[in-house]
């Protein structure tokens, strides 16, 4: 999808206006985050986000090495690799094994790189048509929408909205139940799959140590979409190694505790490369290693430690700012507070527009994140970086200027909080605070006038 951050203030309000996403967005979100919170609880958990924490800074630091040894493994094993500086190229990789292998129909297992490409549209654009396996996402993509949730694509849609899709489109009863409409979706996606000439897949994991990729999933169509067609494309961000083979299983059951409270995900596929003299599998297996701005994150001292990111969702999980919204409103492929530290890094303070400050800061995100990414310290940066970027309005700069002085000065700071309690927040720059909060009534008398009467 484009990315429109900066719409961000009109699309939220909108989308407050309406119960159904909201609802919808809250209900999931808890359920996970409280699914997460049992999990966890069976570990020494901050002994594993520690460990987590440390392996991805150790492979942070020595990116180029383990690049280097990913593609002699994966290469060793009958994987052809290829590599992207940019989303175009990643593009244009695709549309030469697209025409290399003379592809028709694509079915593709979820993937936030493939949206952050905009892959679909593009393949399409070419002629070939794309169908989505995972349920959720397979959602999104006939109601026409993009997801909602790094984890949950279809988040933001109630049972009654799923209902209506599919009756307009399989014909299922209004009130079908979901395995009804789950038994719908299956039998389509059974003939594409049986149909494709390519699957398309991201990667939880690729290990440089041994050429592993690794995918968790729920569902069973990733297996599907890597093992059923003639050709498997992985798209893999150049951040998603581990150096070592043993680094694996914690990384699994981190992955899953953090992102649906699972020990471990139903299904783990771990591929090693194409089929060779087995009777399953595909005939090619090629890698697209992507950099797309992630090399530039890297080396940005205030950002770089969002890189640790294993798109778990659990930071949307526990943000109160997200549930009210849900991810439609950040205006880009990565929402929440994971997407607010990552907008401003990767697109720059004027597209990432007010995303750095769609925040209350309360730490629930820092908390909760498996890799111990410092989100609330990363949305301050951003912050900073808008105000050093000439973002900030004048408006914000007269008024930071103004409180400066009045904080320097105790009369003007007296006369000025005064003024605040008369007019009850009704000045022009606190509305966008004060709207959406019912109920404030500032204190009659200042603290400074309490002290002095007791």
């Amino acid at each position: 999808m484009s990315a429109e951050p900066k719409g961000y203030r009109e699309r939220s309000r909108k989308l407050l206006a309406g119960e159904n996403p909201r609802a919808a967005v809250t209900k999931a979100t808890l359920h996970h985050f409280h699914t997460r919170e049992r999990a966890y609880a069976e570990l020494p958990i901050e002994e594993w986000r520690s460990y987590a924490e440390g392996v991805k800074n150790h492979l942070l630091s020595h990116l180029e090495h383990y690049l280097d040894q990913a593609e002699r493994s994966l290469t060793a094993h009958g994987v052809q690799v290829h590599w992207a500086e940019t989303a175009q190229e990643a593009r244009a990789e695709l549309a030469r094994l697209v025409s290399r292998y003379q592809v028709k129909r694509v079915v593709k297992a979820k993937s936030m790189l493939s949206e952050e490409l905009e892959v679909n549209p593009w393949l399409e654009s070419l002629g070939v048509s794309v169908l989505e396996s995972d349920l959720g996402e397979y959602v999104v993509q006939l109601a026409g929408e993009t997801p909602s949730h790094i984890v949950g694509p279809a988040f933001h849609k109630t049972l009654a909205d799923i209902q209506a899709l599919f009756a307009r489109e399989f014909g299922t009863p209004p009130q079908a139940a979901p395995d009804v409409l789950a038994a719908a979706a299956r039998s389509r996606l059974r003939q594409a799959f049986l149909e494709a000439d390519m699957g398309i897949s991201g990667a939880n994991f690729v290990v440089a140590e041994t050429g592993t990729v690794a995918l968790i999933e729920n569902e069973g169509n990733i297996r599907i979409t890597t093992s059923a067609p003639r050709v498997h494309v992985v798209l893999v961000g150049i951040e998603k190694l581990l150096p070592r083979q043993r680094d694996l299983a914690p990384f699994l059951t981190l992955t899953a505790r953090a992102a649906t409270g699972q020990r471990l995900g139903n299904y783990v596929s771990l591929i090693r490369g194409p089929k060779g003299g087995d009777p399953d599998g595909p005939e090619a297996v090629h890698l697209i290693f992507v950099d797309n701005g992630r090399l530039r994150l890297l080396a940005d001292e205030r950002s770089w430690e969002t890189l640790r990111c294993l798109r778990c969702g659990a930071c949307l999980n526990a943000c109160p700012v997200y549930r009210q919204t849900g991810g439609h409103a950040y205006g880009w492929v990565y929402s929440g507070p994971i997407g607010a530290v990552m907008a401003p890094a990767m697109l720059g303070s004027r597209a990432a527009g007010p995303l750095p400050y769609a925040s209350s800061l309360c730490g629930a995100c820092a908390e909760v994140c498996p890799v111990k990414i410092p989100i609330p310290a990363l949305l301050l940066a951003g912050r900073q970086r808008a105000v050093l970027e000439g973002e900030a309005t004048a408006l914000e700069r007269g008024v930071i200027s103004a409180y400066g002085q009045a904080m320097l000065n105790p009369a003007l700071y007296r006369a000025g909080a005064r003024a605040l309690r008369l007019g009850r927040m009704a000045l022009p720059w606190l509305r966008a605070w004060s709207d959406g909060r019912g109920g404030l009534q500032p204190s009659p008398k200042s603290f400074r006038e309490l002290w002095s009467e007791r």
